[in-house]
């Protein structure tokens, strides 16, 4: 059940503070509160409880969202996070609270929950929203009427779109064949333990040979490189040691023993089945590469990416596409399958014109985005695709010169501009949660990335409410120096007693 409460927050004068003072109308958290459109908040999270109208009252939207922005803010865990409101007052500001509570605002595991309660949709119009407003007045409405793709732009073309794709690794330990065949069959055989649990002392046991596996399993990991025979030969017995404990396993729920096991335990053989057959195959066809391959018994829907990148060839996790304006960014595309990012990019200069009722003027991306179908969409929209033209270089003659003097430096500018991205990339993976997703459950993982990426567009306006504070600063104390010379030199003009000393004023 949920009740929507009033998104308006109170004005800092009137939070009340139990040890006196008031709170001061500059400190980061009261300039972010108004940043954020809670009204809108409070719709989408309101739409997740339609029909509820039974169980215990759920929390506000504001103290949702606002303690997944805190946590990700701060680079805190659940528990600290919780801790952190309740020893803050601006914090608990921020969360819509009308005085200073010295106590705990909710549960640490409520956090899970808020997750799942805030799906990509909803954040994606939150963080549309966020951005919008501090956009110009022309740019903050979409256009409703959109024109068809082949028509020409009612407008002409402005801004830079930049575009990339990047993988946010989940919190997982590198995958080997051996190490999740391994780890499978410890399962099965804690599984097997359970279902035999009720008839201890009434019949033995199913063989599992688990001493005999494991020593199998450290003779393998222990050697520093072994061989790929070597390494086929434990597979084949690991494989084999499965099979084994399935078909037990298999056997026992034919008798209703399958009852037995919890929710995680059932959940984990569904995904030892699904894990067993494709090992199976890449043994028996000497393969290593499979589709949809599973690379984690507790999060089975994380998938390898290949990126190729130096030092780090494979990534395991979310791939997610990436549209960044005027510094602030989108999230256009979250997949845990990998996928060729140079398909979103229609779409994404499509939600361009969405957002802001026109194309680009430029779209900066790097080699994979510029296909063909790529560039004659640019070209029928008149939108200037960055990189080099297909084909061979031309051949620089005295008449062309010039020309291709300036395309060269066109194409450096072109690759200058896009650093930013790769600049956003490195803030969300270095500063924020990027680089190590914590979250468990795929839904909850899309939250923990979307909201990071609020929480930086939200640190971009923050950055620049405090740029024009201290630029209306340096202009006050200049306005004020100006007055003081003009008062001093008038008081020095009419003065009647010129002996005395008027410079101290």
């Amino acid at each position: 059940m949920y009740r929507q409460a009033d998104p308006n927050q109170m004005t800092f004068e009137d939070f009340y503070l139990p040890f006196g003072g008031r709170l001061r109308s500059d400190n980061r958290w009261v300039l972010l509160s108004k940043q954020i459109p809670w009204d809108q908040v409070e719709q989408e999270y309101a739409a997740v409880f339609a029909g509820r109208d039974t169980g215990r009252e759920a929390k506000s939207a504001r103290l949702a969202l606002g303690a997944l922005i805190i946590k990700e803010r701060l680079g805190t865990t659940d528990r600290e996070t919780v801790e952190q409101i309740r020893e803050n007052p601006y914090l608990q500001y921020f969360l819509g609270f009308a005085e200073y509570k010295d106590e705990v605002p909710f549960d640490p595991s409520l956090m899970t929950h808020f997750r799942k309660r805030f799906d990509q949709e909803a954040l994606a119009k939150i963080n549309e929203s966020i951005v919008g407003a501090a956009q110009e007045p022309s740019q903050d409405e979409p256009s409703e009427s959109r024109e068809p793709p082949d028509a020409p732009p009612p407008a002409a073309n402005r801004g830079k779109l930049i575009v990339d794709a990047t993988c946010t690794p989940a919190d997982i330990r590198y995958p080997t064949d051996l190490s999740l065949l391994n780890e499978a069959r410890e399962k099965t055989e804690e599984m097997i333990d359970v279902m035999h649990h009720p008839f201890i002392g009434e019949r033995v046991k199913p063989r599992t040979y688990r001493q005999k596996a494991r020593r199998d399993y450290l003779a393998i990991v222990k050697q520093k490189r072994p061989d790929a025979k070597v390494i086929r030969k434990a597979l084949r017995k690991q494989l084999g040691y499965l099979r084994r404990n399935l078909q037990t396993i298999e056997r026992m729920a034919s008798e209703g023993l399958l009852a037995c096991l919890d929710k995680r335990l059932y959940r984990l053989l569904l995904v030892i089945g699904e894990l067993y057959r494709p090992q199976l195959w890449m043994y028996q066809n000497r393969s290593h590469r499979i589709e949809d391959r599973i690379v984690s018994l507790h999060q089975p829907h994380v998938r390898p990416i290949v990126r190729g990148k130096a030092g780090c060839p494979v990534e395991f996790g979310a791939k997610i596409s990436v549209s960044l304006v005027d510094g602030f960014s989108y999230v256009d595309t979250l997949r845990w399958d990998p996928f060729n990012e140079s398909g979103d990019l229609i779409d994404q200069i499509e939600a361009y014109h969405r957002r802001f009722g026109g194309y680009p003027e430029s779209v900066h991306v790097d080699r994979i985005y510029r296909t063909r179908a790529n560039r004659r969409y640019c070209r029928d929209h008149g939108i200037r695709l960055s990189g080099p033209p297909l084909g061979r270089p031309k051949r620089v003659t005295e008449s062309n010169e010039t020309e291709q003097k300036e395309a060269r430096r066109q194409q450096r500018q072109d690759e200058l501009d896009r650093i930013p991205i790769e600049g956003k990339f490195g803030q969300g993976k270095r500063r924020f949660t990027l680089s190590r997703i914590m979250a468990k459950l795929a839904e909850t993982s899309e939250a923990v990335i979307l909201v990071s990426f609020i929480v930086m567009n939200l640190e971009k306006l923050l950055a620049q409410i405090l740029l024009c504070l201290f630029v209306l600063c340096r202009w006050l104390r200049r306005i004020v120096t100006a007055l003081a010379f003009l008062l001093r030199s008038s008081l020095q003009r009419f003065d009647p007693y010129p002996s005395l000393a008027i410079g101290s004023l």
